[in-house]
């Protein structure tokens, strides 16, 4: 392949319409804006969610709720996803995104009781609930809090 022999996909390129230019066109006179109204004027525009000066649908709904921005964000992993690691790991948050069992944007990981664990696991993340820590440390692993 050489650079003088490339050429765009075919139906990638298309002939610009040349609007006002006669009747033959097809796209004379009023060039396809119809006749009168705000979007037939040279340099119109109206805002996205404009309705012509009727109550715009957004303003009709309800506000319901309220969303906090101080709220914090926490993943929760059962118990039977840290099978997945060897016996006598150390399981951190590092290791738990690493493997794909959290992921995107976290401000904690919390580890629920879900399941059995069998093996030794040495689990340091953010929060343990109480199942979950018993369950840990019955199968002679440790629960540490970061």
């Amino acid at each position: 392949m050489d650079l003088h022999s490339l050429k765009p996909a075919e139906g990638s390129k298309h002939r610009k319409i040349r609007v006002g230019r006669g009747r033959a066109s097809g796209k004379g006179k009023t060039a396809g804006r119809g006749h009168k109204g705000q979007m037939s004027r040279a340099g119109a525009t109206h805002k996205p969610l404009f309705e012509g000066g009727q109550m715009p649908y957004y303003r009709k709904l309800p506000i319901r709720g309220f969303n906090n921005i101080n709220r914090k964000v926490i993943l929760p992993v059962n118990l039977d996803a840290l099978n997945a690691f060897e016996d006598g790991t150390e399981v951190t948050i590092e290791l738990l995104q690493e493997r794909g069992l959290v992921n995107g944007r976290f401000d904690g990981v919390k580890i629920l009781g879900n399941g059995n664990v069998e093996k030794k696991l040495t689990v340091k993340v953010n929060a343990f609930s109480a199942s979950a820590k018993e369950k840990i440390e019955a199968a002679g692993g440790n629960c540490e809090v970061v």
